[in-house]
């Protein structure tokens, strides 16, 4: 007969030992996934290169990045102003289209993207009224008017 089998364990014991291989296995699960913790954007390197896998050849002169890291707004020499936002455990982003909506807030910038699936975002961003001036000249220089 097995050691095991010859000893009694308490039914505690067997519990506790129990819920911890699940533990260990539903974390094992959600590492596999990657799943986690929200990405934090840590440099502009890194929305640089955000920016170039989301669209490739997307060269920013003008990067400003979310105080917390949450996200970011990129600018191009041609004036497309592209939001880099969290998407699950990565990042996403997408060039704004004209119809795209961008209003100061007290605290930094909120962008309606005007796509439903990538939503509305706050970012908390130095001189977001430079981001509404350069908002105003992309779509007034694509023949739309600027929104507000």
């Amino acid at each position: 007969m097995p050691i095991l089998m010859a000893m009694e364990l308490p039914p505690v014991l067997l519990q506790f030992i129990g819920s911890l291989l699940a533990i260990n296995l539903l974390a094992g699960i959600a590492h596999l996934l990657k799943l986690g913790p929200a990405p934090k954007l840590a440099s502009e390197q890194d929305a640089r290169e955000i920016a170039d896998q989301v669209h490739a050849g997307f060269k920013p002169v003008d990067i400003s990045i979310d105080q917390e890291g949450n996200g970011a707004l990129l600018r191009s020499a041609s004036g497309q102003i592209m939001l880099v936002r969290p998407h699950g455990s990565h990042f996403a982003g997408r060039i704004l289209p004209n119809n795209a909506r961008l209003n100061v807030s007290q605290d930094g910038l909120v962008i309606d993207s005007a796509e439903k699936r990538f939503g509305t975002m706050r970012l908390r961003i130095q001189q977001p009224q430079k981001w509404m001036k350069a908002w105003e000249e992309s779509t007034i220089d694509s023949g739309e008017t600027a929104n507000a």
